[in-house]
C-alpha cells in the first residue's frame, strides 16, 4: 500500500508531521523524493548536515528516524536543493524573486549555481570540487536530466518494491514523482485532512497538467483538488511541541484521519 502526502499551503501545511505520525501507524517506510531548505532561515539544520560533509533537511532526518530499521535521510530523499535568501537581486536563475538556488545534492552528485556567489561555509562544508556547475535554465535542465531524474527513478522503483510506503511531497506541489500509484491521497491543511482516491487524484493531476503553462510548471495542489472531491474529510486537532517530536504521540493523537485515509485505500 502506497500513501501519498501532500499539502496545500506552500510551508507548514503539515506534511511532515502527519506523515511522521502515518508512519508510525503503518509501519511503512517513509519518503521525501524532493526537499530544500534556506541556508540562512534553517541555519541549524544547515549546519547539523554539514558538520559530516552531507547536505538533506529536517524532513528527510524526521521520516527517515521515524521509519523502521535504520536509515539515513539521503536514502530516502535522493534530491535536496540549498537555497538562500536573495533580497532586491532581482529574478534570478529560476525566477525567484526573494530567494536563488546555491546548490543541488542529486544522488550522490552536486550541481551549483554558477550564477551566484557561494558562501564559503558551504564550500568548505560540501565536496565541491567535482560539482557540476550551471549557469543557465537551459544547463540546469540538462543537469537534471543527467542527475536528478535517474536518482528520482531509482527512488519510485524503491518505492515500488517496499510495497509499505508513505510519500510527502514538498511545498505544494501535487505529485513529487511521476512514476507513483498511490492507493489514497492525504490533503493536509492547518486544522483538517482531506482523503482522496488515489487514482482519481492522479489522474486530476494529468489533467491539471494540460495548461498554457505544460512542461514548465509542476501541478499545484490547489489545482488538482479542485477538479476532484475529497472521499473523506477528518479535522486536525493542533499538537504541542512535545507531541510533534514523537511520531508515537502524533499517531495517537491523528489515529482517526489515518483510519480514514487507509479505509479510502482499502476501499480502492
Amino acid at each position: 500500500m502506497n500513501l501519498l502526502v501532500v499539502g496545500a499551503q506552500r510551508v507548514d501545511a503539515g506534511k511532515t508531521t502527519f506523515s511522521a505520525g502515518l508512519i508510525a501507524h503503518t509501519g511503512a517506510i517513509g519518503f521525501k523524493p524532493r526537499a530544500g531548505n534556506d541556508y540562512w532561515f534553517h541555519h541549524d539544520d544547515f549546519q547539523h548536515a554539514t558538520s559530516d560533509g552531507r547536505l538533506y533537511g529536517k524532513d528527510a532526518r524526521t521520516l527517515a528516524d521515524a521509519s523502521p530499521g535504520t536509515l539515513d535521510p539521503e536514502d530516502v530523499n535522493p534530491v535536496h536543493r540549498l537555497w538562500k535568501p536573495a533580497p532586491g537581486a532581482g529574478s534570478g536563475l529560476l525566477g525567484q524573486d526573494d530567494r536563488e538556488f546555491v546548490v543541488d545534492r542529486a544522488g550522490g552528485r552536486y550541481v551549483v549555481n554558477g550564477t551566484v556567489e557561494i558562501p564559503d561555509a558551504i564550500r568548505e562544508a560540501l565536496p565541491l570540487e567535482s560539482a557540476i556547475a550551471v549557469d543557465s535554465v537551459s544547463g540546469l535542465n540538462e543537469a537534471m536530466e543527467q542527475y536528478h531524474l535517474p536518482a528520482l527513478d531509482d527512488l519510485a522503483e524503491d518505492i515500488g518494491n517496499t510495497g509499505h510506503a508513505v510519500v510527502e511531497s514538498y511545498s505544494h506541489v501535487a505529485r513529487p514523482l511521476r512514476r507513483l500509484d498511490p492507493d489514497a491521497v492525504a490533503v493536509v491543511d492547518p486544522l483538517r485532512v482531506r482523503c482522496f482516491d488515489g487514482e482519481r487524484y492522479m489522474r486530476a493531476c494529468q489533467v491539471a497538467s494540460r495548461s498554457p503553462n505544460e512542461g514548465t510548471l509542476e501541478e499545484r495542489v490547489d489545482d488538482v483538488v479542485d477538479l476532484i472531491d475529497p472521499v473523506s474529510e477528518r479535522q486536525l486537532p493542533p499538537l504541542a511541541g512535545e507531541q510533534r517530536k514523537s511520531p508515537e504521540k502524533i499517531a495517537a493523537a491523528y489515529e482517526p484521519a489515518y483510519e480514514e485515509l487507509l479505509a479510502v485505500a482499502d476501499g480502492r
